[in-house]
């Protein structure tokens, strides 16, 4: 990596995975990819190789997946309103590095975007000042998305399955063209994790 960020991971890690396993049996983010790393870990191994710090935001309960996640390097957090849907967990995780420069949030089931990608968006937050940044590849707004510390106080104050939206409807981000179509693939069914990684 050529450039070093200040800014904060946070790998929201506490969704439910309802499409991926309608019994709620066996979680998602746990599932491994062809190579045997469970998805969640592959997303955080990815921002870890940028961001000096990553946090990860879990559910309560989900204690295989934090011990998994903090020997990936990430400090992991416990949402406890994580029932309350994406907002609430993605605060969680912003009032955990309330004195951070800024954020950067993945989501921990979009395990093959490029480190040079969260890279390019934690340059675009450090070096040009964005106050919002995403990822954009051939014209579709995808993640992870940058935060600068300005906006602290509307992150930390987020409730709802709705996450950032309305902030970034708001603050409308600037825009980094990246060649890396995972910024717009999660992994919604176990089809899903055999299809070949995406390329730009």
């Amino acid at each position: 990596m050529t450039h070093a960020s200040l800014a904060t991971g946070v790998l929201l890690a506490a969704g439910l995975g309802t499409r991926f396993d309608p019994d709620g049996v066996h979680s998602k983010l746990l599932a491994k990819l062809p190579d045997g790393t469970p998805i969640a870990v592959a997303a955080a191994q990815r921002l870890a190789a940028v961001l000096p710090d990553v946090i990860a935001v879990v559910r309560p309960g989900a204690e295989k997946l934090a011990h998994l996640l903090n020997d990936a390097g990430c400090q992991v957090v416990f949402a406890p309103d994580a029932e309350r849907g994406m907002g609430a967990s993605l605060a969680a995780g912003v009032r955990a590095s309330a004195d951070s420069s800024g954020w950067i949030v993945a989501l921990a089931d979009m395990p093959w975007i490029a480190p040079s990608t969260i890279e390019a968006v934690a340059r675009a937050l450090d070096v040009e000042l964005a106050s919002t940044v995403a990822p954009v590849y051939r014209g579709q707004r995808g993640h992870p998305v940058g935060f600068s510390s300005r906006h602290y106080d509307a992150l930390a104050a987020l409730d709802g399955d709705t996450g950032a939206r309305a902030l970034l409807a708001a603050a409308p981000p600037a825009l980094v063209d990246v060649d890396d179509s995972a910024v717009l693939r999660d992994v919604d069914t176990r089809a899903d994790l055999l299809a070949p990684p995406p390329r730009g």
